[in-house]
């Protein structure tokens, strides 16, 4: 069972979806900021939003157990991240990291 950062009664309606996202513990049970966020092709048997969210310091073995990361509605992930709601728009394939500044740039890998 996860403790998570904030409570159900905590969250409110910030954006106006249904839609899924999959976000890591190190958000929504240790409270860390998120770092990188990216979209990609949506689930067409789920109602996702195609949104992965990452503190961005996370190991590849973190990932890579299933049991760190689940699946949540993006108004929960809005509410851990206010910071995030501008970008939510962005088309499928935008990836965005925090800068040093606290700001969120778009990851242009070439």
């Amino acid at each position: 069972m996860k403790n998570y950062k904030l409570k159900k009664e905590d969250i409110k309606i910030l954006i106006d979806s249904k839609e899924g996202c999959i976000a890591t513990d190190r958000i929504t049970v240790d409270g860390a900021k998120i770092g990188y966020m990216y979209r990609e092709e949506p689930s067409e048997k789920y109602p996702d939003s195609g949104w992965r969210f990452l503190a961005g310091d996370e190991s590849q073995e973190y990932l890579d157990n299933h049991e760190n990361s689940e699946v949540y509605l993006l108004n929960t992930i809005c509410n851990y991240d206010l910071d995030i709601i501008p970008y939510l728009d962005a088309e499928i394939g935008s990836a965005f990291y925090r800068n040093k500044r606290g700001k969120f740039v778009p990851d242009q890998e070439d």
